[in-house]
């Protein structure tokens, strides 16, 4: 059986549309899976809770970036998922380095650790945030109730 060159290529043509649309349907759901997960959400709530990570970033605004689906720091199992989120604000831009665990009786996520890395080598650990910086504002109460 003979078959004509322009329907191989059509086949060829039609097989490589059908297989990227597959990989790219792929791609997304595991993002979306990611970015709805618990332990998601936990790590990018305690990011913005942190004044001095997000005046470092420069956020709001802050965008979350997908994550890198072949990075080795992103392993999920059933009882533990260490993910690394990459972050960007308006000065710069790291990667929120995320540990949880699952509780077996309750079934809910909580966040072990949280770790912001920016490009600039400065860490901030979300746990345990530095103090917030003195504004002016608070150095004239402090001066005044002295004097």
């Amino acid at each position: 059986m003979r078959v004509s060159t322009s329907k191989l290529q059509q086949l060829t043509i039609f097989t490589t549309v059908l297989t990227g649309g597959g990989i790219g349907t792929m791609y997304y759901l595991l993002q979306k899976n990611f970015t709805e997960s618990d332990y998601h959400r936990l790590a990018l709530q305690k990011l913005e809770a942190c004044p001095a990570a997000m005046e470092s970033l420069g956020a709001p605004p802050l965008k979350i970036h997908n994550i890198h689906l072949t990075d080795r720091n992103n392993r999920v199992d059933p009882h533990s998922a260490w993910i690394k989120i990459p972050v960007t604000g308006s000065k710069t831009g790291g990667y929120l380095y995320t540990s949880s665990i699952r509780d077996a009786n309750t079934n809910r996520w909580s966040l072990k650790q949280a770790v912001l890395m920016l490009k600039e080598g400065q860490t901030i650990d979300l746990l345990n945030p530095p103090p917030p910086a003195v504004t002016e504002h608070t150095e004239e109460l402090n001066t005044a109730c002295c004097h």
